[in-house]
């Protein structure tokens, strides 16, 4: 190479360098950060509309970039792996007035590991100094009765759970000892999910709820959420993906997940909204959808995505086909994990939360009369879902 070229391809490496290291600084200046901060009821939390669920939390710098994307609620459990200790860590270099700490009376063991009814006060008491434990800190702010219709098909049964005196004792004691702010309860189904959350909220018990909700399903819900209003019972959303489907639509996947988000948030009673993070590209892809308005061209979106999914998502928390199985599949828990499994990339708690159910979908691959596909409402080839789901959710051979 002649000296003047050695100069010239020089000099165009360092203004490459110089371009490629001002894009940088551009996007790292440009990167998206939380817009509207919501009063959580009628507590004195104000949480940002899009929120951390830590379901895979990966690490606690994760935590701290959120924060610094202006993020302030962190769902978490006993129960998500590591997500108590990874947020414990993040702790050290946070201040604690700065964020809001939610968790669940669960034990730290693999999902789901809900306290039953019948627990004692004391053990309730001792679930969540555990969680003060592993969080380093001295208070949590929100704690959830967890999961309410997911323990148990008969709604009298989860009753008594969600009206537990040992646990609303707990929760006292826990206050007036300072390491507990407010009790809340949260629903995913798969059964009574509306009827459970509506008697939370007339009880006057609960602080919060903490409901599955999204474009696709619970049509009964918006009653609901308009009665904790009233009450001034916070509502913070989740599930609000309808299934997290990989698209092959002609926008990206962030668009679809910020014009779900923004049909959650256009309701006035919902405060904010928890959805699953693992990675910096779901910060970049989420936040951006933080304090927008909810437009025609985002409901063209959700259009798109029902008529490509609304026929394989199950509606974990409809469970009308729950009865039609003569053999008492766990057919909504089934589709749920195995969208954990196939959607949300969260392939190891899907296997262990499938082998812990006492009914399972082995007993749906030699079926000759699939009732459960005639009782769903929605259409979905159910039979077929809950076969696939097994091999998945299974070492099948």
């Amino acid at each position: 190479m002649k000296r003047r070229d050695f100069l010239m391809a020089g000099a165009v490496a360092a203004a490459s360098a110089t371009v490629t290291g001002l894009k940088t600084e551009a996007a790292e200046q440009s990167q998206s950060v939380i817009k509207r901060y919501n009063q959580i009821g009628k507590t004195s939390l104000k949480m940002s509309d899009i929120s951390f669920g830590t379901g895979s939390l990966p690490s606690a710098s994760m935590v701290l970039r959120a924060v610094d994307r202006g993020i302030n609620y962190f769902d978490t459990a006993p129960d998500y792996g590591r997500a108590e200790d990874h947020i414990g860590e993040a702790m050290k270099n946070l201040k604690r007035d700065k964020v809001i700490i939610a968790s669940k009376f669960c034990n730290p063991l693999a999902y789901p590991a809900h306290l039953p009814h019948g627990t004692s006060k004391e053990y309730y008491i001792k679930a969540v100094e555990g969680s003060l434990k592993r969080l380093k800190t001295d208070y949590i702010d929100i704690c959830f009765v967890h999961a309410m219709g997911e323990v148990s098909k008969d709604v009298d049964m989860e009753k008594k759970r969600l009206m537990d005196e040992n646990m609303f004792s707990a929760a006292e004691s826990l206050k007036k000892t300072g390491k507990l702010r407010y009790l809340a309860v949260s629903s995913h189904g798969p059964s009574n999910m509306e009827e459970l959350l509506m008697a939370a909220v007339v009880s006057g018990k609960y602080d919060i709820i903490m409901p599955s909700f999204n474009f696709l399903k619970f049509p009964k819900l918006p009653d609901i959420i308009k009665e904790a209003k009233n009450k001034g019972v916070g509502v913070v959303a989740m599930k609000t993906l309808a299934g997290a489907k990989e698209m092959n639509l002609d926008f990206k996947t962030a668009d679809f997940a910020q014009s779900a988000f923004k049909w959650v948030l256009k309701h006035p009673e919902v405060n904010g909204l928890v959805v699953t993070m693992k990675n910096l590209s779901d910060l970049d892809n989420y936040i951006p959808a933080s304090g927008q308005a909810f437009e025609a061209k985002d409901q063209e979106i959700l259009n798109a995505y029902a008529r490509l999914y609304g026929s394989s998502y199950c509606r974990t928390g409809c469970s009308q086909c729950q009865d039609a199985c003569a053999r008492g599949v766990e057919i909504a828990s089934t589709l749920r994990y195995q969208m954990y499994f196939k959607d949300y990339g969260m392939e190891k708690r899907a296997i262990t939360s499938y082998s812990a159910l006492s009914a399972k979908a082995d007993a749906c691959l030699n079926c000759v009369s699939p009732t459960c596909t005639e009782a769903c409402p929605y259409g979905l080839p159910v039979s077929n879902m809950l076969q696939a789901a097994h091999k998945d959710l299974t070492f099948y051979a």
